[in-house]
């Protein structure tokens, strides 16, 4: 029989607000149209032009929706003279969609 560690006893109960501050996390990836634009950039770095055309989307959509994602520290922006680039923030986050990815399709 295998023996399963939970988290409480793999670790100590973070604060409270840590754990505030971790369900606010999980709120952003509630919504379907953010999880969509970080699994699009999730390997590479795109204007919004390029997200909302790969997303059939309106540029005014992706761009609250990054902000969003700017925010809560997800994507990261590079500017190159007028134009920004955006990016997942770092691997974190990309393990989090993979791991979310694998668990519904389980």
């Amino acid at each position: 029989m295998e023996n399963k560690i939970t988290p409480a006893q793999h670790t100590e109960m973070p604060d409270l607000e840590v754990l505030f501050d971790l369900a606010d996390l999980f709120k952003v990836f509630g919504d379907s149209t953010r999880i969509r634009i970080m699994f699009t950039i999730s390997d590479t770095e795109m204007s919004v032009l390029s997200i909302a055309e790969a997303l059939n989307m309106e540029q005014s959509t992706i761009s609250h929706q990054l902000r969003v994602l700017r925010q809560n520290k997800l994507v990261r922006v590079r500017r190159e003279g007028k134009q920004i680039y955006y990016s997942l923030d770092d691997d974190h986050v990309k393990k989090i969609i993979e791991m979310g990815l694998d668990h519904v399709l389980e």
